[in-house]
């Protein structure tokens, strides 16, 4: 049994998904679990598992994920007024795979959620 995370897998073509974008460095696909209209996922395809775990190494290799995201956006149909970016680092803050991604969410008006 391989101990390797969900997102790893899904790189490596060994689980489906329904991909929205992809390049040599990023992979981008729809959330299984959608929690707006458009949720889309944002993940390097070598592991890092969150902004904590960062090396300057792992750092240089995501430094164009923003780019790919605003790529991402623009395939998807959301316009540059109307959607929301979140990294989760951490399980305190929500991330429940260890591996860093992006959400993308919009194709609905979004409200600021209570803390």
């Amino acid at each position: 049994m391989s101990d390797e995370c969900i997102f790893c897998k899904i790189i490596k073509g060994e689980i489906p998904c329904n991909k929205v974008l992809e390049n040599d460095k990023f992979l981008a696909f729809h959330d299984i679990n959608p929690v707006t209209k458009v949720h889309i996922l944002v993940i390097p395809k070598n592991h890092v598992a969150n902004i904590a775990h960062l090396t300057e190494e792992k750092a240089a290799y995501v430094e164009g994920i923003l780019p790919f995201i605003k790529d991402v956006a623009k395939e998807a149909g959301l316009s540059a007024d109307g959607y929301r970016v979140v990294f989760n680092t951490g399980a305190k803050a929500g991330q429940s795979v260890f591996h860093l991604h992006a959400h993308i969410l919009g194709g609905q008006e979004l409200g600021w959620p209570e803390i």
